[in-house]
Formats: C-alpha cells, sequence, structure tokens
C-alpha cells in the first residue's frame, strides 16, 4: 500500500527523526479510505463460518451435515472427515515442519470453543444460518477447566527457564526481614478492535491472503508448508491492521480452513470470525500464579528472592508465559532462585499479548516489594533506589544504557511523591480514600534483521519499500523520517510502501522490534541511494558538477550543491532527467555481508537471526516506573485511577508523539487489566463464558485518567542502529502492581489476585 495522499506535516524540523510528526497514514483512517483486509473486492467470493466444538475433550463421533447442505446458498461443509491436504509447518524459528498431516478441524477436541467444522456459502448470512444446522456427536471425555480445577495439578517444571545464583534458600532463612505471598492473574485477551479474519483466493498455485498480519514473511512461509509449496507461491496483503497487540503474528486454524476451501472451490473464500470466536480461535495471555518469597536487612537491602511460578497452558503444546521474566534483573540481589511451570488445561494454546513474560512477572515482584517496604517501614520509593541494580545479575554483562533511577526520580518529582502519607487509609479526598503506588516494568531489546528498498522518481518523489506492517504504532510516518533525514529531502516528498510479503523482507511487528531493525535498514538504504545520487551527479556528462573538480556534495531540501555561496543547483527530476533514468534503486539489508542471497531470503520467514538482549557484550532492555493514584469508594469498593504519572527510558525515540501515543495505549491495556480484565471460565465444561465485549471488560474513555508520559532514555547505539530501544510492550508492564499498590495504600486492604474489584474489597 503506497501512502500518497497529500498532508500536512507541520515544521521541517518535525519531519527527521526524533520529530513529532503527525501519523502520515492518519487521514486515511479517519476519512474511512484505509482498506483492511476483510474489505478487499474480490469477484465470485465466497463465504466460511465455523462451527466450534461445545465440549472441552473428547471426540468428535459424527458430524450431521445434510440439513446444512439442503439450505439455501451453502455449497461446501468441510468437517474431520475431509482431508484438507495439510502438512504441519515449521516453528517461528524456522526449524524443518515434522512430515506429519496438519488436521485444522480435528477429530479429537482438546477444547471448548475448537472449530471443527466450516460452512462455505453465497453469502455470510447464508453460512452463518446454515452452520447452525450442523449437528455433532461427541464422545465427550473429563476435562480441565483451569489452573484451579482439582485436576490440573502441579503442571511441568520447564527447567530452560530455572534461573540462581548463590544460595537463595539459605539467605532467605538467614535474613532477618522476610515476607512471602502469592499472586494471581486471570485470563486476559487481546479484543483488538479488527476481529480475525481473511480473503484467501488461488491463481492456479499461487495463494494469495489478505489477512491482518504482524508478520507478513512469516506467515506467508508458514502456509507455503501447509499447502506444500515454496514461499515465494504465497503473497499476504496487510497494508493496514485495526489492532493486534501479538494475536496476528502466525496464520492460524481458521486461515489453513478458508485457503484450503477456496482451493477446493476454485473461487476465492472470505472467512471472518465472530467476536466470540476470537476469544477461542487463538490464545490470549495464560493465567498464572506465581509464589514469591524475599528477604531484606532491617536497613532495606535485599538478601534473596525466590520465585516459583506457573501458566496454564494448552493440553497439546507448552507455551511458558515466563512468570520470572522480569524478577531477575530488576533489582541487586546476591542469592536468586526462580523457576517456572506449565499446567495442561483444556484451553487454546496461550499466545504472545503485550508485554508476555514480563507483565505478570512484574505484577509479582513489584507487588511484593511494596510489601516488603511496608515489613521495613519503609518508603517503597527508596527500597527500590536501595537496591538498584548497577548490572545485570543473572547474565552477569553490563546495561546497554539503564535509565531506571532517572525515571524513579523524575517520576516520583513530576507525581509529587514527596508529599504521600505513608500510612494506609490516611489520605483522602471528600469521601474517597485516596492511595498512591509504584510499579517498575522491563522489556528486552530483541534485535532482528530487516531489509528496505529505496526509490527515488523521475518526478522526485522518494518510495521507501518494506514488507514490514504498521497496525498502528505508527512504521509508516518514523520511515518516512528516517529516508527523509538521511537523503536529504523533505518528508513531503517520501511515500512508503508496507503489508505486502512480496517486499523486502522484515522483522516481525512484536516483541518491540521491528521499529530498531527496519530504521536501521531503510537509513543503511538511504545512505547508499545518496551516495549513489552523488555519485552520479558528479559523473553525469550533462551535470553542472562534472568539471568543478568537487568531491564534496550535499542534498538539502530535495536539491544537490556544494557546500559553497556560488555553487549551481540541481533538483532531483533534474538529475534523472540529464540521467536518462526514469528511477534508482537501491536495495540494503542487515544480514552480514558474507550471506548468500538464498539464506537471506530464508531469513525473512523466521526468527533463526534474531537476537536476546545478552547475546553481545552487554543486557539491553527498555526500562519504566509508573506512579499510580487511585480514588476508592469506602461505601461501594469502587476503585478509579485518578492519575497516572510514567517515566520511561527507552533509548533515542524516533518519534515522540507515536512513542508516547504508544505508551499511553500500553498503560490503558494495563489499568484494564488491574481492575477489569478476566476471562471467566465455567468450571462444568470449559466454557469461556464471557466471550464478548459486552461481558469481558476493557477500560472505555470514561475509565482513564490524566496520563503523564516522560522519557528519560539517552541514545543507544548498542540496541539499534539509530539508538532506539522498544517502545511497545514496555507501557504496560508495571502498571497492574502501580495500581494494586495504590489501592492496599488506600485501603490497607492487600488484593494479589487480578482483577480487583469491589468484591474483593468490601
Amino acid at each position: 500500500m503506497t501512502i500518497m495522499e497529500p498532508r500536512k506535516h507541520g515544521s521541517s524540523a518535525d519531519g527527521v527523526v526524533g520529530g513529532r510528526l503527525s501519523r502520515i497514514e492518519g487521514q486515511l483512517k479517519v476519512t474511512g479510505a484505509a482498506t483492511y483486509a476483510l474489505e478487499y473486492p474480490t469477484e465470485g467470493l465466497a463465504h466460511a463460518v465455523l462451527v466450534q466444538s461445545t465440549v472441552a475433550a473428547g471426540r468428535v463421533v459424527k458430524v450431521d451435515t445434510a440439513s446444512a447442505l439442503s439450505s439455501p446458498g451453502v455449497l461446501m461443509v468441510l468437517t474431520p472427515e475431509d482431508d484438507l491436504g495439510l502438512r504441519v509447518s515449521g516453528d517461528w524459528g524456522g526449524n524443518p515442519p515434522e512430515d506429519l498431516p496438519y488436521h485444522p478441524l480435528p477429530r479429537e477436541v482438546q477444547f471448548n470453543g475448537q472449530s471443527i467444522a466450516a460452512v462455505v456459502a453465497e453469502t455470510r448470512e447464508q453460512a452463518a444460518e446454515a452452520a447452525r444446522l450442523v449437528s455433532v456427536t461427541y464422545e465427550e471425555q473429563p476435562g480441565v477447566a483451569d489452573l484451579d480445577d482439582p485436576k490440573a495439578g502441579e503442571g511441568k517444571l520447564l527447567a530452560h527457564l530455572s534461573v540462581a545464583w548463590g544460595d537463595a534458600e539459605a539467605a532467605l532463612v538467614a535474613a532477618p526481614v522476610r515476607i512471602e505471598a502469592d499472586y494471581r492473574t486471570p485470563r486476559e485477551y487481546h479484543c483488538a478492535m479488527e476481529p480475525h479474519g481473511l480473503t484467501a483466493k488461488w491463481e492456479d498455485d499461487q495463494l494469495i491472503i489478505w489477512e491482518p498480519s504482524q508478520w507478513s514473511h512469516g506467515m506467508a512461509r508458514m502456509y507455503a508448508e501447509w499447502f506444500s509449496l515454496p514461499s515465494e507461491n504465497v503473497r499476504i496483503i496487510s497494508p493496514f491492521i485495526g489492532g493486534g497487540f501479538g494475536s496476528k503474528g502466525q496464520p492460524l486454524a481458521f486461515g489453513a480452513v478458508a485457503a484450503a476451501a477456496a482451493r477446493k472451490l476454485g473461487r476465492p473464500v472470505r472467512l471472518a470470525v465472530t467476536r466470540p470466536q476470537n476469544f477461542t480461535s487463538y490464545g490470549g495471555r495464560a493465567a498464572t500464579r506465581q509464589t514469591i518469597k524475599l528477604g531484606a536487612t532491617p536497613d532495606g537491602i535485599l538478601q534473596a528472592i525466590i520465585h516459583r511460578g506457573a501458566n496454564e497452558t494448552s493440553v497439546y503444546a507448552d507455551v511458558p508465559e515466563q512468570t520470572g521474566a522480569a524478577t531477575p534483573i530488576l533489582y541487586k540481589v546476591e542469592n536468586f532462585s526462580s523457576e517456572s511451570r506449565v499446567v495442561p488445561v483444556n484451553t487454546v494454546s496461550p499466545g504472545a499479548l503485550r508485554g508476555p513474560g514480563k507483565n505478570p512477572s512484574a505484577f509479582g515482584i513489584e507487588c511484593a516489594m511494596e510489601e516488603l517496604a511496608y515489613a521495613l517501614n519503609m518508603d517503597p520509593l527508596e527500597l527500590r533506589l536501595k537496591n538498584y541494580a548497577d548490572h545485570d545479575y543473572q547474565s552477569g554483562k553490563p546495561w546497554s544504557t539503564r535509565q531506571l533511577r532517572e525515571a524513579l526520580t523524575q517520576g516520583a518529582e513530576a507525581f509529587g511523591w514527596s508529599k504521600r502519607n505513608p500510612a494506609p487509609r490516611s489520605m483522602r479526598k471528600g469521601r474517597k480514600l485516596l492511595g498512591w503506588g509504584i510499579g517498575c516494568g522491563t522489556f528486552p531489546v530483541i534485535q532482528a534483521p530487516s531489509e528496505a528498498m529505496i526509490r527515488i522518481l523521475s518526478n522526485g518523489r522518494v518510495e521507501v519499500v518494506s514488507g514490514s506492517i504498521d497496525m498502528g504504532q505508527g512504521t509508516y510516518t518514523i520511515l518516512a523520517q528516517t529516508a527523509s533525514e538521511a537523503l536529504g529531502v523533505p518528508v513531503d516528498q517520501v511515500d512508503v510502501v508496507l503489508g505486502d510479503s512480496r517486499l523486502p523482507g522484515a522483522a516481525i511487528a512484536g516483541g518491540s522490534m521491528l521499529a530498531g531493525s527496519i530504521t536501521g535498514a531503510v537509513h543503511k538504504a538511504a545512505l547508499a541511494a545518496r551516495d549513489e545520487l552523488i555519485g552520479l551527479a558528479l559523473g553525469a556528462s550533462g551535470s553542472p558538477f562534472r568539471d568543478t573538480g568537487a568531491n564534496t556534495l550535499t542534498i538539502q531540501d530535495g536539491r544537490l550543491s556544494l557546500p559553497r555561496e556560488d555553487s549551481p543547483t540541481m533538483n532531483l527530476p533534474e538529475l534523472l532527467a540529464s540521467l536518462g533514468r526514469d528511477h534508482i534503486e537501491i536495495r540494503r539489508n542487515t544480514l552480514p555481508e558474507d550471506l548468500s542471497l538464498q539464506d537471506q531470503q530464508k531469513s525473512w520467514g523466521n526468527m533463526s537471526r534474531v537476537q536476546g538482549p545478552t547475546m553481545g557484550d552487554y543486557s539491553m532492555h527498555s526500562w519504566c516506573a509508573h506512579f499510580a493514584e487511585v480514588e476508592v469508594d469506602e461505601d461501594f469498593g469502587t476503585v478509579r485511577v485518578s492519575r497516572m504519572v510514567s517515566a520511561f527510558d527507552c533509548g533515542r525515540l524516533y518519534n515522540p508523539r507515536l512513542v508516547e501515543s504508544q505508551w499511553r495505549g500500553g498503560i490503558i491495556m494495563g489499568i484494564g487489566q488491574a481492575l477489569l480484565e478476566e476471562g471467566v471460565v465455567d468450571p462444568r465444561n470449559g466454557r469461556t463464558m464471557n466471550s464478548n465485549l459486552g461481558d469481558y471488560l476493557v477500560p472505555t474513555n470514561a475509565d482513564i485518567p490524566d496520563i503523564e508520559v516522560i522519557s528519560v532514555g539517552i541514545p543507544d547505539l548498542r540496541a539499534s542502529a539509530l539508538g532506539g530501544k522498544g517502545v511497545g510492550e514496555v507501557g504496560i508492564v508495571g502498571v497492574a502492581p502501580a495500581i494494586a499498590n495504590a489501592v492496599f495504600h488506600a485501603t490497607g486492604k492487600r488484593v494479589r489476585d487480578l482483577p480487583i474489584t469491589l468484591e474483593k474489597l468490601i
């Protein structure tokens, strides 16, 4: 999708990296001109609707399709009896897939809401009506509903996630001050405004898919493996995404069903997942439980941290939520022990939801630190500063940059923390109890290779071309700024083309890794294009610079000139005209220089070359400190967040306006996590009972207070080519414990299981 609409960008300073440029695709979105995946017009379109299981565990004995097939407009009903001819795909890391069949409509039922049949008809209404007529007979088996099910057990220990140094058990016993508590978080769901779905179309052996995608190249590779095709035979088109939060990074079973149906019918098929089906067609954040033990000296120096965590997973895949992810790196401690378990239950496999792992981990350790502060009769801010980690005690490596101390001190000053009366129930606002709390957060820097193409056209416009995506975080805008700055052309002259797996390869938009990787590729390509322009200008026969003897040219505002007052000038259209060229095209990537073209192409569809935060000489992370104020009605037990001040260290900000939007979005989701969100499961049959946006509560405008965000970061050139660190994930991490700690300060009641609802306070 090319963004070429006329637009106003503000001052010229806004058009470079670090400027506060408004998002360049914003006008398309607010006027309805942006086309989303399920809106593409396609001739001969048929519609598919899913039929889902109503039991948690068992086996499909029979699917009666007679009534559905006789309904008006019905073209096909797919059931577990149908061999769709699919094979298992490889994992995210690109490991070769097993030579096994893949059944997106399985006979074995593993959770309530699993897709087991699909009806295809001329219209969506006809398909939906016929789907209600499909009758399924089950051989039901006992299931495990959730973590609280007596049949769930303790789960499986994940040895690779165990972390230990020193002697935590002995140090805890010897510590003069000790606290121990259990913390729990429920199932949470993505609830993106745009539901999932796709349109699949075959052209001979070429598969074209319009689907919201956080990773066009990876999804194309997985679809190709399902259908035993070369990756280049699958094209994912996804220029705009209406929210993902981690749920749109890979193809899912319904996608395989739609594509298989389209192949069988010989015509395009669209499958729009209903809102309730969005709760079971893919996994949200797993429910977690943690036990944390802290030992400290009377003056507040941590002596030991012992962490034991577990999360629910599906019965068919071990997916850790990594409840110990943040615990080892937030504070200085010489004795540490952490273990993680997964507990199989009959649910869809959990997925990545904003701040995966670090989010529930921070809830545990940050609530525990607050409890320790009260046990010590110490200011919670002082306790955190006193145990500031000068390096990464888990890896033993120095931080690349870590401005968490600055986040705590500057956030506290902006919040007015020094005015806090430490005693619970001591602060009031009219008839409401007032509470203040702190929560720190972190998220790792994940580095991934990417590729970009710069095209300079005969009319002087510049195109930035990449298969990366923009789901609202601002990729279109920051790439325009990056190219504008590196090339020396006005940002109004730059168009950005994204969201297609046929375009140059890019990292997944997840784990806060896309911006740092793709801006590096665009910057590299733009500098190479600049050098190419200058070289051509110095060597072209019709160029006014050819015989000047100059070895330096500058490009500013799209014009080439020498660094002297009497210099001739030439704009880009004039240069290309003098060369007889209709365009100049430069392509660069951030992969190792000696990598073969074949290996380069493979790199975009898997994560084998992704590097974690400690794979180099430094430990690289983003950091934040949240300060929350809550008002609690002591008569009714209702809680409202009345004020938030949050300070972040995310390195250099490519566009502060967009970064602040990302931070606020994360904070808003954290408010929902703390006070509203909870997947409620029927213990009798494992059914998600509130699978809709009426009963599964998410924050609305009325729930959100004034949110002040502060940047304390400094450029970190170890983390990325332009010095930025991730901003999208870290915003939610630490928000829920800040609110929980504020609620305790207001009421004197410690709620250790989210969400904090009135029945837990009254």
